[in-house]
């Protein structure tokens, strides 16, 4: 602990697992709610605050499902969006890929280019204002019918500039990345970033098919590549970036605490690891909260700390140009 001195928060981050729905904090649930007249079945903030006590997975999304229903219009998302961005910027924040759910809209009868005007609108005003850069992921939801997913890879393929790469997200269990071969393929082949949810909760075997199947560049999650060392020895000798939520893993039970969690082990192993936050409203906290977390649990030094930002800075979808900005940033931050 000798070596934890510097402030995290000052740490200039990557964040490359972000859901931006899952920064609907419950203040702003209500507000939105009121503007456009939906009924949540919460009583108060506080209320819906007590239900972030989370089973697994599944029980995660019932709620975060249910609280998406506020978000109608594109200043509802550039809303949502600004937001996420003054809080991660308070800690941090220079750059990041940012995940959304189209399906958890479009099935609302949300149209897909307000929920991309509404995030688009806020990233533009980060870059402008704060020189925040950032890159916009479209995920899919595997619980949801494939068909749904190719018509959406297909819109975003007819619309060159709406997102920058796609995803996979959704209750993991019983949906095999395989089952999005065709869908990841036509991205691909339109030059789209391709990354995908394996390894949080199903096994290793998730983590192989997203990088033999989906031949993505990064794997979301990833922690239980642990199960199997020859995959683990196959993710470090290959580079492949881990992008790890540990605030996420304790929350939904996948770690029984933080304390626990094998982060640190993982990063020791020589394997790419990254921190974020990935729903941070309901797992209770942004990407600086998660590396002062794992200061407070785990003993994350100075040095290990800037590992992990390079590691996010290399992983991340910003041009080259922008990766030499950041790591001279985080230069700065060391020889502080």
């Amino acid at each position: 602990m000798a070596d934890a001195r510097k402030d995290l928060d000052a740490l200039p981050k990557a964040e490359l697992h972000l859901h931006v729905e899952g920064t609907l904090e419950p203040e702003l649930a209500f507000e939105l709610a009121a503007r456009n007249g939906v009924d949540l079945p919460y009583a108060s903030v506080e209320e819906l605050r007590r239900q972030y006590d989370f089973e697994d997975l599944s029980s995660f999304l019932e709620l975060y499902y249910a609280t998406t229903a506020v978000l109608r219009g594109a200043a509802d998302f550039e809303a949502l969006t600004s937001a996420y961005l003054d809080r991660a910027a308070a800690q941090g924040l220079r750059h990041v890929d940012l995940f959304f759910d189209p399906q958890a809209h479009t099935v609302r009868g949300v149209a897909l280019t307000a929920v991309v005007e509404g995030i688009r609108a806020a990233l533009d005003a980060a870059r402008e204002e704060r020189g925040i850069t950032s890159t916009l992921i479209m995920c899919f939801l595997r619980d949801r019918p494939v068909a749904e997913a190719l018509e959406l890879v297909d819109a975003a393929v007819a619309q060159p500039g709406l997102v920058d790469g796609v995803g996979l997200d959704s209750a993991e269990v019983g949906h095999p990345p395989g089952l999005f071969e065709e869908v990841f393929a036509r991205a691909r082949a339109a030059g789209l970033h391709v990354v995908a949810h394996a390894g949080e909760e199903a096994g290793p075997e998730y983590v192989r098919e997203a990088l033999d199947v989906l031949g993505v560049e990064r794997v979301d999650h990833g922690i239980q590549c642990l199960r199997d060392p020859a995959l683990v020895e196959r993710l470090v000798r290959e580079r492949v970036p881990l992008t790890v939520c540990p605030f996420s893993n304790v929350r939904l039970r996948v770690v029984d605490e933080l304390a626990d969690h094998p982060v640190l082990r993982m990063l020791e192993a020589g394997l790419v690891v990254t921190v974020n936050s990935d729903d941070p409203a309901y797992f209770g906290g942004y990407v600086g909260d998660n590396f002062r977390g794992l200061r407070e649990a785990l003993g994350l030094t100075d040095a290990q700390a800037e590992t992990l930002a390079r590691h996010a800075v290399d992983a991340s979808f910003a041009g080259p140009g922008r990766r030499r900005e950041l790591h001279t940033e985080i230069d700065a931050w060391a020889a502080g």
